[in-house]
């Protein structure tokens, strides 16, 4: 199978993280959205990644349904997420905190290097929506004394955020800065993982 997009994609970076911590054996194709949207196109017509093509062709679309297959490849027991019950739904919801955090890093950089003049309004919805998910992560991470969100293992939630952090601090070092001390530790202790380490692009937005 091979996954396609760019690995400084919070999105695709957290699937390809996965994928490593899973043990399961890819290719990789980094299209870009832009460039090379028509290859895109052919697996995914929103031109959107990730996506993840099976090595019977069947193409799996975004992060969340991908990593959903993936937990039920791999079975419950090695699963980075707990099958059902209230941990599975304090893990979704960190998930969809983080997931939502980068979509909102995305949407701000693109109004940045897209518009000659970016709408203020816009911008100014975004960066409180950015603020108000790390105030919201920042304090549930700090009172959790555990190696990782959910206990001494990793999860789901844990790689989501992590890359999430690192495209919001590199796109807009502003806005996630030294108020958050808990993520930044949270992101460090991720970042030192071989897997994190291996699976890295330096942010390039496209220009305008």
């Amino acid at each position: 199978m091979f996954l396609i997009g760019q690995y400084d994609s919070p999105f695709v970076r957290r699937t390809a993280i996965a994928l490593r911590l899973y043990g399961l054996p890819f290719e990789h194709r980094p299209w870009s959205t832009f460039g090379d949207g028509d290859k895109v196109a052919a697996y995914n017509p929103l031109r959107r990644v990730p996506a993840l093509v099976l090595n019977d062709g069947e193409a799996l679309i975004e992060s969340g349904a991908i990593l959903d297959y993936l937990d039920e490849l791999v079975g419950p027991e090695r699963a980075m997420i707990a099958r059902s019950g209230a941990e599975r739904r304090k893990h979704l919801r960190i998930v969809s905190l983080a997931t939502g955090l980068g979509d909102k890093a995305v949407s701000l950089i693109y109004e940045r290097v897209l518009r000659k003049e970016p709408l203020k309004l816009w911008v100014e919805r975004c960066e409180i929506q950015i603020a108000g998910v790390l105030a919201a992560l920042e304090q549930e991470r700090a009172a959790v004394a555990t190696p990782y969100w959910l206990g001494d293992r990793i999860g789901h939630a844990d790689i989501a955020v992590a890359c999430v952090l690192r495209f919001t601090g590199e796109a807009h070092p502003a806005l996630f800065d030294d108020r958050y001390p808990a993520l930044k530790a949270h992101a460090a202790r991720c970042e030192a993982l071989p897997p994190f380490l291996e699976i890295v692009q330096p942010l390039a937005p496209p220009s305008g």
